[in-house]
């Protein structure tokens, strides 16, 4: 099997605790998720935003490729899911 990708490795192993990820674009924040898994190379991941933009869910998946861990918002008032960024980095916030 191949790898899975070090990013949503390292969500998985980090999570429930709270994990800050740093975005494509720079943007930066720190998450909890309340489940991760994986099947196979697919990943897929679902919580909230604990420093900002408190009323949103988020979800995780990876690419149809899955070369990219893409964070996905979903606000109040909306309908459906939009694509944040790509995760490119994520680290074990500090509590």
């Amino acid at each position: 099997m191949p790898d899975l990708h070090p990013v949503a490795k390292r969500i998985h192993n980090v999570q429930p605790r709270p994990v800050r990820l740093t975005l494509d674009d720079g943007e930066t924040g720190v998450f909890e998720f309340s489940s991760t898994e994986f099947f196979q190379r697919e990943f897929h991941g679902e919580g909230v935003r604990t420093d900002a933009d408190g009323d949103a869910e988020f979800r995780l998946i990876t690419s149809e490729d899955h070369e990219s861990v893409l964070l996905g918002r979903s606000g109040p008032d909306e309908e459906g899911w939009a694509v944040v960024g790509e995760v490119v980095e994520a680290e074990r916030a500090e509590e």
